[in-house]
C-alpha cells in the first residue's frame, strides 16, 4: 500500500514538473478562447498576381507551441488516443478532457499532441485549438488534476 502511494506521489510530482511551464499560458488561452488568433499574409504588389499566402500566428500562441514542442508531454502516437476512444469531434474531445482523471493523463497528452504536432503540417490546427478551447481545457485540466492530488496528499 505504501509502495502504491509512493509510486503515485512520484508520478504526480513528475507530471507537475513537466506540465508546469504550460500553466503560465492559461490566462492568455482563456482570454483568447473562441477567437481567431491567426491571419493570412499575402505579398502586396505582385505583378503576376501569383503570390503565396501563408498564416501568421499570434506570438504568444507560437511561444506556447514552442514550449509544448520541447516538452515531454508530446506523444507522437497521439492518433491511437483518437482511434481507441473513437474521437471524431470537438465535443467528444471536450467531453474526454472534462471527465479525465489522473489515470487518463495520456489521453490529455494525446489530445494536446494532436494539435501541437499536427499543426506542424496543418497549420490551421493551432488556431483551431484556440478557437475550440482545446489548448485551454487540456492545460487547465492538467493543472486541476495536479492541484487535486496536492490537496488530497496534504490531507493524508
Amino acid at each position: 500500500m505504501d509502495q502504491d502511494r509512493e509510486y503515485i506521489r512520484n508520478l504526480m510530482m513528475e507530471r507537475k514538473q513537466i506540465a508546469e511551464p504550460l500553466f503560465r499560458y492559461l490566462p492568455w488561452l482563456e482570454q483568447h478562447a473562441g477567437e481567431n488568433v491567426s491571419s493570412t499574409y499575402e505579398a502586396e504588389g505582385s505583378a503576376t498576381g501569383r503570390s503565396l499566402a501563408f498564416p501568421v500566428y499570434d506570438g504568444t500562441l507560437m511561444n506556447f507551441v514552442r514550449e509544448c514542442n520541447k516538452n515531454p508531454l508530446m506523444d507522437r502516437n497521439y492518433r491511437y488516443v483518437y482511434s481507441r476512444h473513437g474521437i471524431k469531434t470537438h465535443d467528444q474531445e471536450r467531453k474526454m478532457i472534462m471527465n479525465a482523471t489522473w489515470r487518463e493523463w495520456d489521453e490529455l497528452r494525446g489530445i494536446l499532441s494532436y494539435y501541437v504536432l499536427g499543426g506542424r503540417v496543418k497549420g490551421f490546427l493551432w488556431n483551431e485549438a484556440v478557437v475550440e478551447q482545446i489548448f485551454y481545457l487540456v492545460v487547465k485540466k492538467m493543472k486541476e488534476l495536479i492541484a487535486d492530488w496536492e490537496s488530497s496528499s496534504m490531507e493524508q
